[in-house]
């Protein structure tokens, strides 16, 4: 295994961190700029919503480029965007910095992904794949709890601080580490979306789309949750985040533990249900402690349970398409980001915040149809096939 796999693993973790580092300083950066919650928590969901789109766009308009200058390019545009983002004395300004890190860092990622399985010997293709992935899942965990310490620590400004320095020491690295790769040609937009005609396709991408829709939902905006409804200050947020980041950490091993024991369909469905009923359960354990963080376990576990299984099930729905399964699953997930932490927004703008773990759970239970309708809804016309073959 090429040890410079590990060292995209990084810089895909330092990029992956700014999406929900938001989350946890929700409320200082509302204090500092005079916004209310849900316009601090757009600023998630224009990240997210430019990483899905623009990845695989940006990826296409810039295949001729040699990739080792391309990801110095792209670090060094996201650098700039995390300086506006550190200065920015109104949220417009935030607002603009969002959106240069988030155009940049879509193409890091998928640089990243990409340049991973390239230098690497053939058989260790999946596995440089794997490394770089859990370099992302464990920014999207880990992001929201570091930018709370240090944020409540040091103020709001310090967490993009922390990722503007990482971010430079990245160039260094790229700089001197990195050897030169040469593009390859990407699948066309035309022809990643033309796989989603078909049926159990596009309803296994949405699984993971109202998945993370309505996981986000609630903790995109678990700091005023817990600080509303819970009534727990700054320190005890900070250990519910911690508590959250490592149970979902643990996740990932579960999810996939359980896809190659059971089989990708059987977790599918059981984490999807067990997701849904603990999100609706949520809003009735809050009066006791305990019980609630034994429930945040729970939840943390299921959130990053269903990925390793949705993954295996697409790659084995559309074999000779899995490359652009995983791009249109990456896309549905930042979708998902997206549209949850916009809805949860609204819902404390025009409701309450102890509503969103509901209106979350709702989110689930569309997951769980889409799961029902992509592994069960076409078996019988594909027997019919088979019999006429």
């Amino acid at each position: 295994m090429n040890k410079r796999v590990y060292f995209l693993m990084i810089v895909a973790f330092v990029v992956g961190m700014v999406e929900l580092i938001i989350g946890g300083i929700l409320d200082l950066i509302a204090n500092d700029l005079h916004v209310g919650l849900g316009q601090v928590g757009f600023l998630i969901t224009i990240f997210s919503l430019i990483f899905a789109v623009g990845a695989p766009i940006l990826l296409i308009l810039t295949a001729g480029i040699e990739r080792k200058q391309l990801t110095l390019i792209s670090l060094a545009v996201f650098l700039v965007g995390n300086l506006v983002t550190v200065f920015s004395p109104t949220y417009t300004v935030v607002f603009i910095g969002r959106v240069i890190s988030a155009l940049s860092g879509a193409l890091l990622i998928i640089l990243c992904l990409t340049i991973a399985p390239s230098i690497v010997q053939p058989k260790y293709r999946g596995r440089a794949i794997g490394i770089v992935s859990m370099g992302v899942s464990a920014s999207i965990v880990l992001g929201l709890p570091i930018g709370l310490m240090l944020g409540n620590a040091f103020g709001w400004r310090s967490p993009f601080i922390l990722i503007t320095v990482l971010t430079f020491l990245s160039m260094i690295g790229v700089m001197f580490l990195m050897e030169k790769v040469e593009p390859k040609p990407s699948s066309p937009i035309r022809e990643q979306l033309a796989t989603l005609k078909n049926r159990r396709i596009l309803f296994g991408q949405s699984i993971t789309f109202f998945f993370l829709a309505g996981h986000t939902t609630l903790y995109a905006y678990l700091t005023p949750f817990a600080k509303t409804i819970l009534g727990v200050d700054g320190t005890w947020v900070s250990v519910i985040y911690m508590i959250f980041g490592i149970a979902a950490v643990s996740g990932g091993g579960v999810g996939g533990y359980l896809s190659d024991t059971f089989g990708p369909k059987p977790t599918i469905m059981l984490s999807t249900i067990l997701f849904a009923a603990v999100m609706l359960v949520i809003p009735y354990t809050t009066f006791a402690m305990p019980i609630f963080i034994v429930t945040l376990i729970i939840w943390g576990v299921l959130s990053w349970t269903l990925a390793p299984a949705t993954q295996s099930y697409l790659i084995n729905l559309s074999p000779k398409t899995s490359d652009i399964q995983q791009s249109l699953n990456n896309s549905a997930l930042h979708l998902g980001i997206a549209f949850g932490s916009l809805v949860g927004g609204l819902v404390i703008e025009h409701g309450s915040v102890e509503h969103n773990a509901t209106v979350g759970g709702l989110f689930i239970l569309f997951s769980i149809g889409a799961a029902l309708i992509s592994i069960y809804g076409q078996r019988q016309p594909e027997k019919m096939q088979k019999l006429k073959d």
